[in-house]
């Protein structure tokens, strides 16, 4: 009986060793790409789902948890950019504007199988030109969804949010937590800690 993050992020690794359990790590190749949804909660639930269903399949007997992160503006759910040109059009179309970031966390023990998504808002200061071109010239726009690090050098423009920092850096470990005690609580088990 162990804990398994299924997921190749190092943040969401990071959020997990905060919650003080012993885990393991398991990342599953899935496919992202989903041919419908109803609105980019569903996006994010739905992939969740995706990746945790791929991921109890080695792990029928642990706790398995599975996230996917989006980052939302004006209903549009903004990937991760490319190139250059993308992150200017990305972090230029965040500036000045309030958008929401969303996960889908996956929660699978024996017969308890849970999907739930947090919702954060985030607002970004008005940049200037000259500050979106300091912030794409780094390496920290590129293999993030939205372009951005809310942790990382792109904090200093985030003028605030409403709800779960750690939501908006992929794992809302609040509300992760309260959903593993419950689980603990039903089956009378405690999930080993370091």
């Amino acid at each position: 009986m162990t804990i398994v993050l299924g997921s190749a992020s190092a943040r969401r690794k990071e959020l997990l060793e905060l919650l003080g359990y012993v885990f393991l790590v398991h990342p599953v190749d899935v496919d992202e790409q989903l041919n419908s949804y109803r609105n980019a909660e569903d996006f994010a639930h739905q992939v969740a789902l995706k990746k945790g269903l791929a991921t109890m399949v080695f792990h029928p007997e642990d706790l398995v948890i599975c996230a996917d992160t989006i980052v939302v503006l004006e209903d549009k759910i903004l990937g991760k950019p490319e190139d250059l040109p993308a992150a200017r059009k990305m972090i230029g179309s965040l500036s000045g504007k309030t958008h929401h970031v969303i996960t889908g966390v996956f929660l699978n023990y024996q017969d308890y199988q849970k999907v739930f998504t947090e919702k954060t808002q985030v607002r970004i200061d008005q940049m200037s030109a000259a500050e979106v071109e300091v912030y794409i010239n780094t390496k920290e726009p590129y293999d993030k969804s939205g372009g951005y690090a809310i942790q990382g050098i792109f904090g200093k423009h985030v003028k605030g949010i409403h709800g779960d920092f750690y939501n908006v850096m992929g794992l809302p470990i609040n509300r992760l937590y309260r959903e593993i005690k419950k689980i603990e609580s039903k089956y009378k088990i405690s999930f080993p800690r370091k």
